[in-house]
């Protein structure tokens, strides 16, 4: 990473550069006669009181002070896109994954989505982005005190359109961060490109089978049912006794979902295959661009969706109220 200019580092930015993303080296440690520096790379949330706080793609928030700061400049928005992936934004794709995994009970106020589901996954027991505006956040408490649950935020990071600066101002008011994750996306068609696999059942009903493969239905049947059953056009796949997966097709998109595949049954290749089946029927009904999500530390699950093609779209994490 190039900082200097003739030789000497410069700092090429200041506080009007709040909400860009900048490229910062700071001293580290200084010996005698040597120095040590950090590079950080991220979206410039903040600069006040002699301290510059910095958010990474990944949402980890870096804070420097100014006096350590020996070379700055800001970068482009977000990484090149990979050739072949799908080009989507940001708002585009929290959208399609927002209802793709609805809550039981959903209210939008203002720009935001509220969504509730007793509890199970905060996914649809959260509040995501539907529009630009800050959200409401008396209004947001209120709703979902109303239910017994506690005001969570959807926020994103890593990307063109995402929200460093809400983060920031979350944070600032302190709302906790929990539950880091990844959206990932990748062509649709490469995943079925496979030979048809016999042993994978595809279908439209929510069956016993496919929930006997789910372990996490037993923690509320109900619920369960409605949010997987939820979404605009909902495929479950099966291979009774071994594996699950779920699929909803929005559009253009073809959202993966609740892959699992019994301790006893792994390495086999049994999440490729229901993926591939559910890629196939995606296909038929006119998507080209798959998605999931996945969480930070799943590193076998995102081993697999490196394999099937899927490269980092965002980060996101939640912010849960005081």
């Amino acid at each position: 990473m190039e900082f200097t200019m003739g030789g000497r580092l410069e700092v090429h930015i200041t506080p009007d550069d709040v909400g860009k993303r900048v490229s910062v080296r700071t001293i580290a440690t200084q010996g005698e006669g040597t120095a040590r520096f950090t590079d950080t790379v991220g979206v410039l949330t903040s600069w006040a009181g002699g301290v510059l706080s910095i958010t990474r793609r990944n949402g980890e928030m870096i804070r420097h002070e100014e006096a350590t700061v020996v070379a700055g400049k800001t970068v482009p928005a977000a990484p090149a896109r990979r050739r072949g992936t799908p080009a989507a934004g940001v708002a585009e794709l929290v959208a399609v994954a927002g209802r793709g995994w609805p809550g039981v009970e959903t209210e939008r106020i203002g720009d935001w989505r509220l969504n509730a589901a007793a509890g199970w996954t905060a996914r649809a027991n959260s509040a995501y982005r539907v529009g630009p505006g800050a959200p409401e956040v008396d209004r947001i408490r209120e709703w979902y005190a109303a239910r017994g649950l506690p005001a969570r935020l959807q926020v994103t990071t890593g990307a063109g359109d995402s929200d460093e600066l809400l983060d920031a101002a979350l944070e600032r008011a302190g709302w906790r961060a929990e539950k880091s994750a990844l959206l990932r996306v990748a062509p649709l068609a490469p995943l079925a490109d496979r030979q048809p696999d016999p042993r994978v059942q595809v279908h439209r009903e929510l069956s016993g089978t496919w929930l006997a493969g789910y372990p996490r239905h037993r923690e509320a049947p109900d619920t369960v049912r409605e949010v997987l059953t939820g979404g605009p056009s909902v495929w479950f796949a099966t291979v009774p006794g071994a594996a699950v997966a779920r699929c909803v097709v929005d559009g253009r998109w073809a959202g993966f979902a609740a892959v699992e595949v019994g301790a006893a049954h792994r390495r086999r290749g049994l999440a490729t295959a229901l993926m591939a089946e559910l890629a196939r029927t995606a296909l038929a009904e006119g998507a080209s661009a798959a998605y999931l999500q996945v969480e930070t530390g799943n590193s076998a699950a995102r081993a697999v969706y490196d394999r099937l093609g899927f490269t980092d779209h965002h980060h996101y994490h939640y912010r849960t109220a005081p």
